[in-house]
């Protein structure tokens, strides 16, 4: 049954849409109803300036990006060709100068992305409703504003955005500790006599005098301090930065509402950072599949072809998600169609013979939809990267030469390729810091630490975001990390930066702390 909501596109491109849709369904994808906008170039940037989402909350970083994409559009440099949201229904966008050929391109590609966020693990426990859900952020963001004023809440998302990345990706999926819930009050029967200080038995009258209101407010004092030294604070280290600062950073009402909104859109935003490469290879298997097979006439062919090579172009300097992508589900659509997996296979030494094995197992397509549904980008290189897909796409490692001042080939050996791929994608590419004591030196510090995978912090932006911390936190913070193999602590006081090294350490290639 088809799904196209027909208000808003010309007659003509909602018959495409129609036939799109049903080449999709007839390949078995499987996605949530679809929207698709129709836009001009100028909007389009605007949407794709605030991450798709046309009614999100007011602030400066979205004009910049509107800035910086319209006048790419303007001289020529770049051009958005499709943009789709995770949602239900998903909302996709189409531009009012495409061709006609690149209109159904889109649509097939797209068709792909809808079909990966509704399906794939890691997007099951992503907020379908996101587009309402923005809306409601936008106006809570805009109330505060009204009522504090525009500079400084811009001032403090500042802030909370230089964090974002600082989520723990994983915690959807694992449950690393008992959750919390502002409405859990414990029974004070039940509560521990060691939390509260000792009282005399007293009449109601005389009990201001037995147990004085300043003296039980400095033994509980006391006795927090007490409890803290013996208790590590957190418990263990927390991944999450931004949900510890929302349970202990001393923030008012309207600060701890916006750093939430920020979470929970990091949160929504961080399957697509986990998926890029599957996500992107993916539709362009899709959107190549069916413009192939079925979506194209004799006249669009070279229009196509054209717009396709260009997606798919590989560059010398950054690697492609769209080609890696497509080019691994093909590999592995193959490989499983061959039989080439399996125990046999893999202790088979003969060149030869690997390259032409064939049993005919014809398992590649439902292969290809497994892979979609369970993987990650991490787990989709880790498994299926093999030595000859390196040696036929020709990957390498590539490292930075200090004396030419340029990235260069460092080397072709598998292993190598594969360990570098497989760091950059650990948890998004992003540095890995965690919480680890609230109460650093009993002084409610901040201390922090970053899992050192032999790449270094930079350093001007670590004192910024140490600085953005203490906004938050408003008490020394501290940050342990490794800076020319030394233990190096930074930490910024609310008025100066300092450092402080420590010991020397040695590491071998590809080993971790």
């Amino acid at each position: 049954m088809s799904t196209v909501e027909t208000s808003r596109l010309p007659p003509q491109l909602v018959a495409m849409q129609r036939e799109v849709e049903e080449y999709a369904r007839g390949h078995g994808l499987d996605f949530y109803p679809t929207i698709f906008e129709y836009i001009d170039a100028d909007q389009l940037n605007a949407i794709a300036a605030k991450g798709g989402f046309p009614v999100r909350y007011p602030h400066w970083r979205f004009g910049m990006e509107y800035e910086q994409l319209s006048k790419g559009y303007h001289h020529g440099l770049q051009k958005i060709y499709e943009m789709v949201i995770n949602n239900n229904p998903c909302y996709a966008y189409l531009m009012t100068n495409n061709a006609l050929t690149d209109q159904k391109l889109v649509m097939a590609h797209v068709y792909g992305h809808c079909d990966f966020f509704k399906n794939n693990f890691w997007f099951s426990q992503t907020n379908r409703k996101m587009m309402d859900e923005m809306a409601n952020h936008g106006n809570r963001v805009r109330r505060y504003m009204d009522d504090v004023g525009v500079e400084e809440v811009e001032e403090f998302i500042d802030a909370c955005l230089s964090l974002e990345d600082q989520i723990d990706i994983h915690s959807p999926f694992i449950r690393r500790r008992e959750e919390k819930s502002r409405y859990d009050f414990a029974d004070d029967a039940a509560r521990d006599e060691r939390e509260e200080p000792p009282r005399f038995r007293a009449k109601n009258y005389m009990d201001s005098f037995i147990n004085p209101p300043g003296k039980l407010a400095a033994a509980a004092k006391e006795m927090e301090e007490k409890r803290r030294e013996a208790k590590p604070f957190p418990e263990r280290p927390e991944r999450d930065l931004l949900l510890f600062l929302l349970e202990h950073a001393p923030l008012n009402g309207w600060q701890a509402d916006v750093l939430s909104i920020v979470r929970d859109e990091a949160y929504y935003f961080a399957p697509q950072g986990q998926t890029k490469i599957m996500n992107e290879g993916w539709a362009s298997y899709w959107h190549s599949t069916i413009m192939t097979r079925q979506g194209l006439t004799a006249a669009e062919v070279v229009n196509y072809c054209d717009h396709h090579s260009g997606t798919l172009a590989s560059s010398p300097t950054q690697l492609n998600p769209y080609k890696l992508g497509i080019e691994l589900f093909r590999d592995i659509e193959d490989r499983w169609n061959r039989g080439a997996f399996g125990k046999e296979y893999n202790e088979c030494d003969d060149e030869r013979e690997r390259r032409n094995w064939n049993t005919k197992a014809g398992l590649g397509r439902d292969k290809i939809f497994e892979v979609r549904r369970i993987h990650n980008d991490l787990t989709f290189i880790d498994e299926f990267l093999t030595l000859d897909f390196v040696r036929d796409q020709r990957l390498f490692k590539f490292g930075y030469n200090a004396s030419t001042e340029y990235y260069e080939i460092e080397s072709r050996e598998f292993p190598k390729v594969k360990r570098q791929l497989l760091a950059s994608l650990t948890n998004m590419g992003r540095p890995q810091i965690a919480v680890r004591d609230g109460n650093y030196k009993n002084r409610g510090e901040l201390y922090l630490e970053h899992t050192y995978s032999g790449v270094e912090l930079q350093l001007d932006y670590a004192r910024e975001t140490l600085r953005n911390l203490h906004t938050l936190w408003t008490r020394p913070v501290h940050l342990e990390t490794i800076i020319q193999d030394t233990h190096t602590v930074l930490s910024f006081d609310g008025a100066e930066h300092h450092v402080e090294k420590g010991e020397a350490i040695e590491l071998e290639e590809g080993a971790h702390l």
